[in-house]
C-alpha cells in the first residue's frame, strides 16, 4: 500500500523519480542506508588510527593489516547467519541483532587492553557488519519500486562512501583535539559511532517489514508448504553456479576496494599530506559515482555496462591515485578512483538480488557478497606483508589493485545480464 496521496500509473511516470516513492517506502529505504553508513564508519575509522595501534600494542604493519581481514573474514559468518535467518523469519529482526551486534564491539574494541583482545573483538564486530548487509538490502530494495531499482542501488552501496567520508570528517576535526592522550585518542575514535546506531536502531524497530516476503508467507500458508532452510536452496543444481559466480565476483570487487582504502590513509600520511581533502574527494566521489552508475545500469550497458565502465576507468586513473608528483593530480586521482571504481559497486545490491529467488534472497546475496569478502579479506594483510618485505606501499596497493580489477571485468561477463528482474 502507497502512502500519500492516490496516483495512477500514468501520473506516476510523469512524476520525479523521487516522487515515485511513498513514505513508508523512503523510511525503509533511509533507515537501511544509514544503519549501511555507520556499519562503513564503524569499520573505515580503524584504518585512521593504525599508527596509534601499532604503537600502542608494539605490532608490525602485517598484524596492523590482520585487523581488516579478520573483520572482513568474520563478515562472511553474519552475512550468511543473518541472511539465512532473513529468509526465514523476516528481514527486519536479523538487521536489529546486526546494528546491536556491531556497535556493542565497536565499543567493546576501544576497550582492549592488548593486541589479542582488539584482534578478537574486531572479528565479531565483523559478524554484525555482515548481518546488515545480508538482511539491510533485501529489505530496502524489496520496498523499493522495480523500475527505479538501479538508482536505489546506487544509493544504498554509497552508504559505504558516505561511511567512510563520515570517519573522515569525525577524524580530521575531533582528533586533534585528543592526540595529545595517545593511548585514549584511537579509543574514542572508536567509540564515536555509538550514539548515532542506537538512533537508528530506534527508528528501524518502527520500519515495516518486506512487503515481498511478507506475501510470500502468505502463499506459503496458503499452500501447507514446509520452508526449507535457504541455505541449502543456493547449491541446488540450478543455483550453484550463481553462487558460485556471484561470490567470486564479489571477492574481485572487495579485492579492488580493500586494496584502494585500507592503507590509503597511512599512505598520505608517509607523504607528507592533510588526509582530510583526498579522502572527502575519495568517498564523495564514491557516493555521487554509485548513485550515477547505479542509474546507468537501468540504462545504458545494464548492470555489467555500467559496472565495467566504472573499473576500467578506475583501473586507468591508478597512476593519478598512487603515483603522481603533484598533489594537485593525486587530488584528482582521488576522485577519479571514487567515482569510477568505488562508484562501479552501484549495481551491486540489486544485481546480487536479482541473482537469487525470493526464497533465498536474504542468504543467497549475504553469502556472495560475503564470501566475497572472505576471498578480499586477504588484501590488507597482503599489502602490510608486502611492505613488512620491503616493497613500496604504492607499488604493493598498485599491484593488487590492478590484479584484482581485471579479474572483476573479466568475471562480470562471464554472467548473466539482470536488468529488468522482477523481485517476485
Amino acid at each position: 500500500m502507497r502512502g500519500g496521496p492516490f496516483y495512477d500509473d500514468a501520473q506516476m511516470s510523469t512524476l520525479p523519480w523521487y516522487r515515485q516513492v511513498s513514505a513508508a517506502q523512503w523510511k525503509a529505504f533511509l533507515t537501511t542506508f544509514f544503519a549501511w553508513v555507520l556499519d562503513a564508519f564503524d569499520f573505515t575509522i580503524l584504518t585512521f588510527v593504525l599508527a596509534d595501534i601499532q604503537q600502542s600494542f608494539s605490532v608490525n604493519k602485517a598484524l596492523a593489516g590482520l585487523l581488516g581481514t579478520v573483520t572482513l573474514l568474520f563478515r562472511v559468518v553474519g552475512g550468511i547467519g543473518a541472511g539465512t535467518l532473513a529468509d526465514r523469519y523476516g528481514r527486519k529482526g536479523p538487521i536489529l541483532f546486526s546494528i546491536a551486534w556491531y556497535t556493542a564491539f565497536a565499543v567493546l574494541s576501544g576497550a582492549s587492553t592488548s593486541y589479542v583482545m582488539l584482534f578478537a573483538f574486531r572479528g565479531l564486530f565483523g559478524i554484525g557488519m555482515g548481518g546488515m548487509w545480508a538482511a539491510g538490502m533485501p529489505l530496502a530494495l524489496e520496498h523499493w519500486p522495480q523500475h527505479l531499482r538501479g538508482i536505489a542501488s546506487g544509493i544504498l552501496q554509497g552508504g559505504y562512501s558516505a561511511g567512510f567520508l563520515l570517519s573522515s570528517l569525525v577524524f580530521q576535526l575531533g582528533y586533534p583535539f585528543i592526540r595529545h592522550e595517545q593511548e585514549w585518542a584511537w579509543r574514542v575514535m572508536l567509540w564515536s559511532g555509538a550514539i548515532p546506531a542506537l538512533l537508528v536502531f530506534a527508528v528501524m524497530w518502527t520500519v515495516p517489514e518486506s512487503p515481498i516476503w511478507l506475501e510470500q508467507q502468505r502463499k506459503l500458508a496458503t499452500e501447507g508448504g514446509r520452508k526449507r532452510l535457504s541455505l541449502a536452496r543456493l547449491f541446488d543444481r540450478d543455483l550453484l553456479w550463481v553462487t558460485l559466480h556471484t561470490s567470486l565476483l564479489m571477492g574481485a570487487f572487495v579485492s579492488v576496494y580493500q586494496s584502494t582504502t585500507f592503507w590509503y590513509p597511512t599512505l598520505l600520511s608517509t607523504l607528507r599530506l592533510q588526509p582530510l581533502s583526498f579522502l572527502l574527494l575519495l568517498n564523495a566521489g564514491g557516493l555521487i559515482g554509485s548513485v550515477a552508475l547505479g542509474a546507468m545500469s537501468e540504462r545504458w550497458g545494464g548492470r555489467r555496462g555500467s559496472a565495467t565502465l566504472g573499473m576500467v576507468v578506475g583501473l586507468l586513473s591508478v597512476p593519478l591515485y598512487l603515483f603522481a608528483e603533484s598533489s594537485w593530480v593525486l587530488l584528482l586521482g582521488a576522485w577519479m578512483m571514487g567515482f569510477f571504481a568505488a562508484g562501479a559497486w552501484g549495481m551491486v545490491p540489486g544485481y546480487l538480488s536479482e541473482r537469487f529467488p525470493t526464497e533465498a534472497r536474504g542468504v543467497g546475496t549475504g553469502f556472495a557478497y560475503h564470501a566475497g569478502v572472505g576471498i578480499g579479506s586477504y588484501a590488507p594483510y597482503l599489502i602490510g606483508r608486502l611492505q613488512d618485505g620491503g616493497t613500496d606501499l604504492r607499488v604493493a596497493m598498485a599491484y593488487c589493485i590492478v590484479t584484482a580489477g581485471v579479474l572483476c571485468v573479466a568475471l562480470l561477463w562471464l554472467g548473466p545480464e539482470t536488468r529488468g528482474r522482477s523481485l517476485d
